[in-house]
This record gives structure tokens, sequence and C-alpha cells, in this order.
């Protein structure tokens, strides 16, 4: 009787380990998918997909992608890619005008614009501002234009809110990268020496190739000129910079309009400000002002040469409070050449306000 029951169970297991080796060939005989599978019907796009799509479709044409030679050089006989330094523009007015980077076409010679349509278009340099890394190009063509990108306005942005950047990262046309506002008033060193004030910071993905092109919010508008990244490896890592628009609807305008920016100033040498902090000054030391400029003729005071006494501390401008070189140069910049800024100075331990006229010190310089 028990070797019976044994031999039950073995047959028992035996079976059960058949049916374990042999279910994968009985899956594949009844259950593969040897024919093309039934389209499953999907529900409508989420009304934020249709919104990005829509915003793609209306914007997408008018960014277009730059190519500048580096000077003494030719470009490729076929497109004008190999050998060149690219960048990302987009169509500004209805006259041919594209915005880019400064950087994108630093030191070039020739320059080619790639349209959205394939079309490939020679294009000169209208003006740059290297303060604000911005630069205005003109195609050599202007017929069949896509129309200019919307503009909008960088004074009532939001941490949080949403934004879309659109550039040729790795030379791949027409990227759409998505994203919010990481941070706001961000400043950014240029290679002049001086800062850009009011950057925006996004986590939208910005890599080598999305310089120059168009930060957007939700309505396809320009809110901002994709300049630069901080990544330790050269790729994204979720920190991107753009210009502010209001910046940019300030400088494009002067560059068409006289092919330069002027660099707003009162005509003063100051002190680096770290030396400053160290020795518990809080302002600007005024080292020494320029020979003619609204500086001298306003009485302000640098230090003195035979002694090293200090002169003159700026403590304020135009009723803010200045810390740093690009506090005073943002006031002067918003007030504007030609007009009249207020100073207030720590002078002999009392303050001192003092009006001074801002002019373009680059026209002064050459």
């Amino acid at each position: 009787m028990q070797d019976r029951f044994t031999r039950v169970i073995v047959v028992i297991l035996i079976a059960v380990l058949a049916a374990v080796a042999a279910e994968p060939y009985v899956r594949h005989f009844f259950l593969a998918a040897d024919t093309p599978r039934t389209i499953a019907p999907r529900a409508d796009l989420a009304s934020s997909e249709r919104a990005t799509i829509e915003l793609f479709r209306q914007v997408s044409p008018s960014v277009v992608h730059v190519f500048a030679e580096p000077r003494g050089r030719r470009f490729a006989p076929q497109d004008g890619e190999e050998g060149s330094q690219s960048g990302t523009g987009f169509i500004w007015d209805a006259a041919g005008h594209v915005v880019t980077n400064a950087h994108v076409i630093q030191g070039a010679g020739a320059i080619r614009i790639r349209l959205a349509s394939g079309d490939i278009v020679p294009a000169t340099v209208v003006g740059r501002a290297p303060g604000y890394d911005l630069a205005v190009l003109r195609l050599g063509r202007t017929a069949n234009l896509p129309p200019p990108i919307a503009v909008g306005t960088s004074g009532d942005l939001q941490v949080g809110q949403s934004v879309f950047a659109i550039g040729n990262p790795f030379g791949l046309d027409q990227t759409l990268t998505t994203g919010v506002i990481s941070a706001l008033r961000r400043r950014l060193p240029t290679d002049d020496g001086r800062e850009i004030a009011d950057v925006i910071q996004t986590d939208a993905a910005i890599n080598p190739g999305n310089s120059g092109g168009p930060l957007l919010d939700s309505s396809g508008r320009l809110i901002g000129v994709n300049t630069a990244i901080y990544s330790p490896s050269g790729a994204s890592a979720g920190i991107g910079f753009s210009v502010p628009v209001d910046a940019v609807n300030r400088v494009v305008p002067q560059l068409i309009r006289n092919g330069r920016m002027p660099v707003a100033g009162i005509g003063v040498l100051i002190g680096d400000e770290a030396t400053a902090a160290r020795m518990g000054i809080e302002g600007l030391v005024i080292v020494r002002t320029m020979r003619g400029s609204p500086a001298e003729r306003a009485g302000l005071r640098g230090v003195d040469p035979a002694t090293g006494e200090l002169g003159d501390v700026i403590v304020a401008a135009g009723g803010q409070p200045v810390r740093r070189l690009a506090d005073l140069t943002a006031v002067l910049e918003r007030a504007g050449v030609g007009n009249t800024v207020s100073l207030t100075v720590q002078r002999n331990g009392r303050r001192v306000n003092v009006a001074v006229t801002v002019v373009d010190v680059s026209a002064q310089r050459s």
C-alpha cells in the first residue's frame, strides 16, 4: 500500500515538473502576438498637452539655427555646418532681424541662418551688446519669413510658473523642453566684467546649442533669452539662465537703431568689493573719478593718492541700497543715458546726497 502511494506521489511530481517545463512553449503557442496588435483607442489629450502642442506649433517656425564660421575659414559647400560654432536665434521683426547671444557669433566671419523650413540664409551682424550677451543679425532675404515671436514681460514673473524653451541643443533642430521658473533676480557675470541683473533661473533643460533661443511663458510669449547653464559636466544639470525680456526689449532696438548699446555710467573707478568688505566698509569705494566725467563735475571724491585717505563711499543710488557694483549699474541702466541719478555717499562720517548725470561711458572711452 505504501509503495503504491509513493508511486502516485512520484507521478504527480513528474507531471508538475513537466508542466512547469512546458509552460513557456504552451504560452508561446497559444498567446504569442505573431500578427499586428489591435490599436487601442485613446482618450483625448489632456488640456495641458494640447496647450503645449499648440504653443510649439505657433512659435517653433520663428526659431532658427545660427551657424557662425570662425573668421578666416569658409563654410562647407553643402550647408555650412561643419567646423562652425552654432546656437539658436529667433525672428524679432518683419524686417528680418534675428536675436541671438553675443557669444554664439563671437569671432565669427560668415554667418548662416537655417530657418525652420530648412532654407539656409546668409546673415550679417547688426550689433552686439556683450554686457547683456545679446546680438542682432539681419537676414540676407526677408521673403516668406515666419512671424516674429510675441514679446511678453519679465516684470511680473513668479517662481514656479511654467516655462518652455525651444532651441537646437547639440545641433538637434527644433527641440522643445519644459520646466518652471526656479528663481528670479539672479546675477550673471559677462565677459566684459559687468553683470546682467534680474536673470531668470529655470530647470527647463538647456544644453550647448540652446544659447540664444527663446524662453517662453505658457502663452507662447518671449520672457527671456537662454544664455548659460551651470553644469560641472557641460550638459544640463537643471540650472539654466535667461536674459530677462525687459532687458532684451531695451537692448535690441538700440542695436537695430545704432549698432551698439550705450553703457550707462558716471565715470568712476570702483575699488575691489572683497577688499572693502574685509575692511568693514559697506558700499562702493570710489578710487578715483575720470577727468571731465559727471562724477568729477558733481564733486565726488576718490581716494587721496598722496595719503591713501578714503574719499566717498557710495551707499545708495536712486534710493536703493548699494552693496555691489551690479547694484549701481542696474540703477544707472534703468535711469538711462542723459538722465540724473541721486547718489548717497558716506563722506567724512556723514551721508551726503549728490545728483549725477548718467552718460555713455563706452563712447567716452572710444
